[in-house]
């Protein structure tokens, strides 16, 4: 038998689960969040060529690595935790990264220009060799 005593917690107190958050921590956290998603949307209409893909990424996954840390906790949590959602992250935006380099093996064998009959600015018509040639394959 063992003779432990329980110390009971009062009708009025609440035993507390986990931590809490300061809230000028969570307050600073969505500003943040805000202030990528402004600037990711800012991205889009500058064009930096390929790198807006790779910034809107890159954004993308900070953002996601702050949801996690901050507003699910994990900041608080086993630092093994904390190492898995990072490292979670950063393996897909990395498998996103390396299917990209892979497109552009592919670019030259993509169809340049309108589709078949739409009007070009200039009034001319679109060539319609390659969709003349598909058809002919499709018979």
């Amino acid at each position: 038998m063992s003779n432990h005593s329980h110390a009971h917690a009062g009708a009025d107190e609440h035993p507390l689960v986990g931590h809490l958050v300061p809230l000028w921590i969570l307050f600073a956290t969505a500003t943040v969040l805000l202030v990528l998603t402004i600037i990711t949307v800012a991205v889009r209409y500058v064009d930096l060529g390929e790198a807006n893909i790779y910034i809107a990424i890159g954004i993308a996954g900070v953002k996601a690595t702050l949801v996690g840390l901050y507003f699910m906790h994990l900041k608080w949590d086993r630092p093994f935790n904390q190492l898995t959602l990072v490292g979670s992250i950063a393996f897909v935006v990395l498998l996103i990264w390396f299917t990209m380099l892979d497109s552009k093996q592919y670019e030259p064998q993509l169809i340049r220009g309108n589709p078949t009959g739409v009007q070009t600015e200039l009034g001319q018509k679109a060539p319609d060799a390659p969709i003349a040639k598909q058809n002919q394959l499709i018979r």
